[in-house]
């Protein structure tokens, strides 16, 4: 059974749940096979996880440069490794850095790929959902395709492999290559990560203000969610860009999505129209997020939210 490699999205030490999701989508196409990129020391830390989530080996390319570049690496790992094991496919989150790294690789092996997929079928077949959720589509990328998939979208579904930890070499890396000459830490927070949310609670244009946002992070707070915005919200200055959802921002389908005050552009949709269950709370009962909605409530969210926060801790209580 011909291998698949899958780039391994991982922080602090812990492996990010979209890497079992990519593991579980792989062995329907062969045997998965974890490609670790980082510093020395970092493929041991996630080792357990990757066996536990299905990995039948484990790639363990690790420098002292690894992670002083952007991208760089990675696809020079992903290249070696494919001109090496001759993989089936490779698998990629499609996150921002995820679609870099897969649109160099594929300029660099002449391999074709696929991004935003939320699904994969036997073959390398990638399925597509577009024009706001309208419609399915498959696509094939060639004999290797290089595939980025859309966090949230596939079910993980563990299954304990072999783990095999293999050394490889990280390529010597280009001196044009972007460097990373300092490093901030992100702000941590209580909530969980936007992209990794098994909750997401967005708010829109029509929360108002910044200020009013607050009736959405206590929305989410109560439901253990993250807290994301629509473009619209993140424009006017309610919330940070970082937590915007849409096209232009991050893309999550977590099993419940909220959305709050949000008209439902097809830009909006395009980042969240695969959530598992997608309710909407609008005053505007001609509102497009309606569509796609799977139990909408045509109301104003100033009343209809805080009662919604009282109900849900009232039931956790």
């Amino acid at each position: 059974m011909a291998e698949v490699l899958v780039l391994v999205e991982h922080a602090e030490g812990n492996v990010k749940s979209v890497t079992s999701e990519l593991l579980t989508a792989a062995r329907s196409l062969g045997e998965p096979s974890a490609v670790v990129v980082g510093a020395p020391g970092t493929t041991e830390k996630l080792t357990d996880a990757l066996k536990a989530a299905g990995a039948a080996k484990i790639y363990a390319a690790e420098s002292d440069t690894a992670e002083q570049y952007l991208v760089t690496p990675q696809v020079a790992v992903l290249s070696s490794l494919i001109e090496s094991a001759s993989p089936a496919a490779v698998l990629l989150a499609s996150v921002a850095e995820g679609k870099e790294i897969a649109g160099r690789l594929a300029a660099d092996t002449g391999f074709g790929v696929l991004w935003d997929v939320v699904g994969i079928k036997e073959g390398g077949v990638g399925v597509h959902s577009i024009f706001g959720g309208a419609y399915t589509v498959e696509a094939s990328a060639g004999d290797t395709p290089i595939i980025a998939l859309r966090p949230g979208a596939v079910e993980a579904a563990p299954e304990a492999g072999a783990g095999e930890v293999v050394s490889v070499d990280v390529p010597e890396i280009p001196e044009n290559s972007t460097k990373i000459v300092s490093r901030q830490p992100a702000q941590k927070s209580a909530r969980p990560e936007l992209t990794e949310a098994k909750v997401v609670v967005a708010g829109g244009r029509g929360v108002g203000s910044k200020d009013n946002f607050s009736i959405v992070e206590d929305l989410a707070d109560a439901l253990g969610g993250a807290v994301g915005a629509s473009r619209a919200a993140v424009d006017s200055g309610f919330y940070e860009g970082q937590f915007q959802v849409g096209q232009t921002g991050k893309t999550v389908a977590p099993q419940l999505y909220i959305a709050l005050g949000i008209s439902g552009a097809i830009q909006h949709r395009a980042g969240m129209q695969t959530s598992k269950t997608i309710v909407a709370i609008n005053k505007d009962e001609e509102a497009p997020i309606f569509e796609i909605a799977d139990l909408g409530i045509v109301g104003d969210l100033f009343k209809v939210t805080p009662q919604l926060t009282d109900a849900v801790k009232a039931r956790k209580g």
